[in-house]
């Protein structure tokens, strides 16, 4: 049996995993990461490759997401990666998403936070494309990030490498961790610190059933033509009910109504919906929710009709032909924006990001790490 030796043992490669190597190397610490994959496959590269600070509630969760996101433009800068810093554009197409945006933006003005809201004719201006057809206006916010996540998480870990001399090891699967030790089915290795940062492989490490999987379904189309761009980031009304940062909005339940009337299955597959362009050209589209333990594997064509159905309500894409579809499957702690937990001195699981690994994870990382972190739900 082999033995191997590390100051830092990090299970899991995706962005949370990537997240708390770097700031363990950082510190000086030798590190080693390890992934039951031979390349990246999960939840971390099957997303919109989004960094959407504007989606967390103002304060603690909002400052950690402006961490992630200097972080994220630390590493942009270091090794050239894709990324479009044009913002997020929340347009509205009903009187209650227009007085929710409108609610919201003062608060954030309040907060002394940039964001503006947009009447139709400057959302217009903005991106062409929005459709104009019962237009009410937008929210355009500056802080919004969006990168490719199959290019990205490869050169995270490549400048890991190349930087810090991190060490990778493929396709190792974890089987029982205990007391500075990993059995491994090849190997046993021993730690004097290990993070546990799975996804959805929650039944190997994590201690109880607080953790759900949850399934999302996405679209990527081919790329467009004539190198036309979107510029922001697009989201709808929908968007409104999904995230915490517009929980406390006044407005929130009046929108809840209707739509829970009009749309009963957008509600039901917990659909809305999200537009974002990578460097190549396609657009990524989606989303939706669903929640279990146990969910079924299979693509359902009745929810990216929804998903297509509700973008060209609000969006007028140029060319819309799909070249790709796909689920991602990731981990929620209900109530809580992460889960992190301590089940030894030693060992620290790290999960459960709910959807928003790749705006919180660099800033939760540095948390942990550093032993600032505060739980916060």
């Amino acid at each position: 049996m082999i033995i191997n030796h590390t100051e830092i043992l990090i299970v899991g490669s995706g962005i949370v995993g990537l997240a708390h190597a770097l700031a363990c190397a950082k510190r000086g610490k030798k590190v080693l990461v390890i992934e039951k994959s031979l390349f990246p496959i999960g939840a971390s590269i099957r997303n919109f490759g989004l960094i959407w600070p504007i989606g967390q509630p103002i304060g603690d969760r909002f400052e950690r997401a402006m961490k992630s996101r200097s972080i994220w433009l630390d590493i942009i800068d270091k090794t050239g990666i894709y990324a479009d810093k044009s913002g997020s554009l929340h347009v509205v197409h009903s009187a209650d998403e227009s007085e929710m945006i409108e609610e919201y933006v003062q608060t954030l003005r309040e907060a002394r936070l940039d964001a503006m809201f947009l009447t139709p004719e400057k959302t217009k201006i903005v991106s062409p494309k929005v459709n104009g057809n019962a237009l009410l206006g937008s929210m355009w916010s500056p802080y919004e990030i969006t990168v490719n996540p199959r290019e990205a998480i490869t050169s995270i870990a490549d400048y890991l490498k190349n930087t810090f001399q991190v060490q990778f090891e493929y396709g190792v699967q974890g089987i029982y961790v205990n007391d500075h030790s990993l059995i491994c089915s090849d190997r046993i290795i021993q730690f004097e610190q290990a993070y546990i940062c799975s996804g959805e492989n929650l039944e190997l490490y994590t201690p109880d059933k607080d953790l759900l999987r949850v399934k999302l379904q996405m679209m990527r189309t081919a790329p467009q033509q004539y190198q036309w761009k979107l510029g922001p980031a697009i989201c709808g009304g929908l968007t409104l009910l999904h995230y915490d940062s517009f929980k406390h909005i006044s407005s929130l339940q009046q929108l809840k109504i209707r739509i829970e009337k009009e749309k009963p299955l957008y509600i039901k597959y917990g659909i809305h919906v999200l537009i974002s362009q990578h460097g190549n050209g396609e657009l990524i589209l989606g989303d939706s929710h669903e929640y279990g333990n146990t969910l079924d594997p299979f693509i359902s064509e009745e929810i990216n009709t929804l998903i297509i159905k509700e973008i060209n309500r609000i969006y007028l894409i140029p060319e819309l032909t799909i070249d790709q579809k796909w689920i991602g499957i990731y981990a929620k702690y209900p109530g809580f924006s992460e889960y992190v937990k301590k089940i030894h001195d030693d060992i620290t699981i790290v999960n459960g990001l709910g959807g928003a690994g790749m705006t919180l994870s660099f800033g939760l990382a540095e948390e942990v790490v550093s032993g600032t972190y505060r739980e916060d739900n």
